[in-house]
């Protein structure tokens, strides 16, 4: 296949360069390099702020490595009286940020140093793009130096700013996350014929060993496992439960066996290295051909029946077609199959018995074996038989093999566990999927005035205001008067937007004539693929847009109304922000929305999702306790879901995830839940979806950044759920975690970038506007994500997401105060030990702590070192009881053990709430008084600063005139003593003995408190 992916790279400008010559200016020009081609553009003689607007286009020689490239742009000043260049700055662009041509905008890269000494400053604007335009030429081969240096060469290629985007009516899917780089289609098909292919559920080889990182020996999948032997028990409090602790096991999986957070095998790994490996057998119905006719019409309604043992699966029937397509796959688990012979029925689909077509049976001893990265099994033609064993029955094209779950029909198959199920129900509702999360970009709207707008009524003074409407999300304006037609806001409001955009951006004004009554005056659709994009703090222009009537008095009025209504609205959706939709200490991704702006990974997180042990039953079913359990687990843009396991306590999953990690402070979310949607038809609401809401097992978090680097962790995480009734253990989930670092210097390097982007400091956003734009996102991803096949519903993602987490909660609120105790509980003993020093409980310690105080107050250069060596030997200390376990939910902590049953029933009430008239009563006095408390500790806080505002306000003139003597006189004194002999002495005073001590408090606390503060002013 011919290449013709190429890298376009338009240089826009480059703004407050070093100037580099006499005169404060620079001859400055960039130089570009990438796939060891070189290009540069013209030199712009005598400017800090050169604009070039140059473009120029490389060939991608190795489209599969891509990612490994970068994108280097040097700046340079040209001497041409010495014919020598100086380095101006740089800029860095990795591949993993290059996008396509649609997707690309102008960005001002920050010039880098190319060593400590260099001096830089300035940006560089550039944009950086993929096409696979075939009319694209590749820029003409660099000058040579020398006569680059004497005359200024040529743009290479000076392109139309319009030129090669066409605007071509083409559906891509760009907002969609993938594990590999958004490039064009035929250059997707060339990269996986060069790479292994690997299902949703599998993962790449683990990467190579990185100096200063530690890796284990993994191996093969062993047939048969051994079942997980507990090795410890932990609990990050000794008060938790023991019903509740994490406990790590030994499980032999793919790689081997773990003991310890190592793998100890002597096999090759395989792909599936973190799972248990299971034996599936696969039988792919695809089609059938030349069948007979069975209905006395002539006609047939065929489908296929696989039967294998006790199990029995079904494909979709066809209505009167004798050459119907399936393309359907089953799975029936090996470990569980006890019959010898498949067989694969054709029947017609009839009112009271379905007729029987044909049959082809399989002996599974001569079933082959394929192990991927093999190619699939290729089907074949299969007459049938009838019972009497005639092969005119028609024919069924098949594929049978044996396989693991690394297959790739594994996700999409019908699994033998769904048997009790309807086919239909099970192939919507069963699988196993990958959802890609939306890119989720903030719109932000400035609405500046209004002009021209026609008020029907004349008598009275209007009262204007501009509504914002995109989806579900409404946002009004002040309300602005006017005695003409112009009304000012000055306003500016933020949404949250989704890609693709499938909803224009409504805004009208109306005028509010009372309460429940607004008039719409106009009205403007903006769409929003018409809005500029931006990733950093750049202006934006603002432009006026016409308003349209919803309908006209009047033909006089018609005729007045010459000049259309306009509105100033300053538009930009702003990918330089991350759009938090999950709370923020439990973020999963913290990358910008643009990603031009994204880092390269750091690392690959494998997550296997092994089993669940002592399920709870969630429902009941031909009258006894069971349970479809399925599980999702989040992290960044990737979610994933498992399949169902159907009537089953005790469910193995064994499917294993990976993920890219840009970020070690991040949080990995895992759910499990309970499928409500597997039973007899029920209500749909109007998109189709059932009203029965999934019920919750239980969920964990893991942070990344506990996590040792290359570390196996095998561990049963204990299911815990917060009732009503308190909280209930549901089962224990089995998961094996590990995290590879790719590049320990990188990692290393993040701990010293902000936690968010850099938006999110040049324009921050205030803490309400957090919270609400939260609110939206979640409500747009969930919307998003239930339209998906299997749908993931709302209240899956919500709870996923912690989109409740904001409300008040009693229980919340003590467990957050007891931490803050917990968190100041050093300080207070260091107190306490310092107060029974001054005291002289143990003279030998008080006589100790006043020769170290001297020392200190002799040499104070010593002090600083003292702390830091204090600080080292503990942490070396500590370094033998560092956790060796990822944290767990604990009980104790967030006080869920001790809670009273009404404050768990208040946390649970919906909002608004819909409890009784007396029981919210009642607890409005209770949080009345708990307010009533800290109202009086603020109050007692704003008290003692006013005391000490009122030292040199003379609202107490006699204390402001001792206070004022006291000041003159300790001045003289400080400046007549040496400062040691003050400190020496100040430290004797406070650590002297007992009997020089008074029991009442001492002079200067009696003259504070006596100061007066506003307490008096207050009503």
């Amino acid at each position: 296949m011919m290449n013709n992916l190429k890298l376009g790279v338009e240089v826009v400008s480059a703004h407050d360069l070093m100037p580099k010559d006499s005169e404060g200016a620079a001859n400055a020009y960039v130089e570009l390099h990438f796939d060891r081609q070189r290009f540069h553009t013209t030199v712009k003689d005598r400017d800090l702020n050169p604009y070039w607007n140059e473009s120029f286009y490389f060939n991608v020689s190795d489209p599969a490595s891509l990612p490994e490239m970068a994108l280097e742009a040097w700046v340079y000043h040209i001497d041409r009286v010495k014919n020598s260049k100086s380095f101006l700055g740089k800029v860095r662009i990795a591949g993993t940020s290059f996008v396509n041509i649609s997707d690309a905008t102008v960005l001002h890269y920050p010039l880098e140093k190319r060593g400590i000494f260099s001096r830089v400053k300035g940006e560089l604007g550039l944009k950086v793009f993929l096409t696979d335009d075939p009319t694209v030429r590749i820029s003409d081969p660099v000058a040579e130096f020398d006569n680059f240096m004497s005359t200024p060469s040529e743009a290479s290629n000076p392109i139309r700013e319009n030129q090669y985007t066409t605007n071509i009516p083409t559906r891509t899917f760009q907002h969609l996350p993938r594990d590999n780089h958004t490039f064009p289609q035929q250059y997707q098909q060339q990269m996986q014929q060069q790479q292994p292919f690997y299902t949703s559920g599998s993962m790449p080889p683990p990467p190579l060993e990185v100096p200063g990182t530690s890796q284990y020996p993994t191996g093969d999948m062993r047939q048969e496992p051994p079942q997980p032997r507990i090795l410890r028990m932990f609990s990050s409090s000794g008060q938790q439960p023991i019903d509740y602790q994490l406990k790590e096991t030994s499980p032999t999986l793919g790689g081997g066996q773990v003991v310890g957070g190592r793998v100890i095998s002597k096999n090759k790994p395989g792909t599936y290295d973190l799972v248990e490996q299971m034996q599936y057998l696969f039988v792919r119905v695809v089609k059938a051909r030349d069948l007979p006719a069975m209905d006395v019409t002539g006609s047939l309604d065929p489908y296929v029946e696989v039967k294998l043992g006790n199990y029995k699966l079904k494909t979709r029937y066809f209505n009167k077609n004798s050459r119907p397509e399936w393309d359907e796959v089953f799975a029936f688990p090996r470990e569980r199959v006890q019959a010898s012979v498949l067989e694969v029925r054709v029947k017609d689909k009839d009112l009271l018995v379905d007729d029987f077509v044909g049959r082809v049976q399989f002996d599974l001893n001569e079933v082959p074996v394929r192990v991927p990265p093999d190619s699939p099994l290729a089907p074949e033609w299969y007459r049938l038989q009838d019972k009497e064993g005639d092969k005119n029955k028609g024919e069924v094209m098949l594929a049978v093999w044996m396989g693991t779950q690394a297959d790739e029909a594994f996700p999409s198959a019908h699994h033998a566990d769904s048997i009790p199920i309807d086919p239909a129900i099970a192939s919507t509702h069963i699988r196993g999927k990958v959802y890609p999360a939306p890119r989720l970009w903030y719109l932000r709207v400035g609405v500046i005035e209004a002009q021209d707008v026609l008020v029907p009524e004349k008598t009275r003074l209007p009262e204007v205001f501009v509504k914002l409407r995109l989806g579900n999300q409404i946002i009004p304006t002040r309300v602005a008067q006017s005695r003409n037609a112009n009304f000012h806001w000055n306003e500016e409001h933020m949404l949250v937007a989704a890609e693709p955009f499938e909803e224009d951006l409504t805004i009208t004004i109306e005028d509010r004539h009372n309460v429940s009554k607004d008039e719409v005056l106009g009205y403007v659709h903006i769409p929003l693929s018409q809005v500029p994009k931006r990733g950093e703090d750049r202006m934006v222009r603002p432009q006026w847009h016409s308003l349209k009537r919803q309908a006209l008095i009047d033909l006089d009025q018609f005729k007045e109304d010459k000049f259309s209504s306009r509105i100033h609205l300053k538009l930009s959706l702003d990918g330089g922000y991350h759009v938090l939709d999950e709370a923020t200490q439990y973020a999963s991704d913290l990358r910008p929305t643009m990603k031009q702006l994204w880092k390269p990974p750091i690392g690959v997180l494998e997550l296997g999702i092994l089993n669940i042990n002592g399920l709870h039953p969630m429902k009941t079913r031909d009258g006894r306790g069971t349970c479809d359990a399925y599980c999702v687990a989040k992290y960044g843009q990737k979610w994933v879901r498992t399949r169902t396991i159907v009537d089953n306590l005790g469910p193995r999953f064994n499917e294993q995830y990976t993920w890219d990690v840009h970020d070690h402070a991040t949080v990995l979310t895992v759910g499990v839940f309970d499928n409500c949607q597997l039973g007899e038809k029920s209500l749909t609401n109007s998109d189709g979806h059932s009203h029965h809401k999934d019920h919750i097992i239980g969920k964990l978090r893991i942070r990344l950044s506990t996590l040792e680097a290359g570390r196996v962790y095998t561990h049963t995480y204990p299911l815990l759920v917060l009732h009503g009734s308190g909280v209930k253990k549901m089962g224990e989930l089995h998961l094996a975690i590990r995290f590879t670092v790719t590049s320990l210097i990188n990692s290393l390097y993040v701990y010293t970038r902000p936690l968010l982007p850099k938006m999110h400091y040049l324009q921050p956003l205030s803490m309400m506007q957090q919270d609400r734009l939260r609110l939206f996102a979640v409500q747009i991803v969930a919307q998003r994500l239930s339209r998906a096949e299997p749908p993931l519903r709302k209240e899956v993602v919500e709870f996923m997401s912690d989109a409740h987490a904001h409300l008040f909660s009693m229980r919340r609120s003590k467990a957050n105060f007891f931490r803050l105790t917990s968190v100041l509980s050093g300080p207070i003993a260091v107190s306490r030990w310092f107060s029974e020093v001054c005291a002289w409980k143990n003279p030998v310690t008080t006589v100790l702590v006043h020769v170290l105080h001297v020392m200190l107050v002799c040499y104070p250069e010593l002090i600083l070192p003292t702390i830091f060596l204090y600080m080292f030997l503990i942490g070396l200390w500590n370094y033998r009881y560092r956790p060796r376990y990822p944290p767990h939910m604990n009980t104790k902590l967030s006080h869920a053990d001790s809670a009273h049953p009404d404050e768990l029933d208040e946390e649970f009430d919906t909002f608004p709430t819909s409890k009784g008239l007396e029981l919210i009563r009642m607890r409005y006095d209770r949080l009345r008084s708990v307010a009533g408390r800290v109202q009086t500790v603020v109050g007692d806080v704003a008290t003692q600063g006013e005391r000490i505002q009122s030292l040199l306000s003379w609202r107490d003139p006699r204390a402001t005139a001792v206070f004022l003597l006291f000041c003159i006189i300790a001045a003289i004194i400080l400046y007549a003593t040496p400062p040691q002999v003050l400190a020496v002495l100040s430290g004797f005073y406070m650590m002297r003995h007992p009997r020089f001590r008074r029991r009442v408090p001492s002079v200067p606390m009696n003259f504070f408190r006596r100061l007066p503060a506003r307490t008096d002013s207050l009503l």
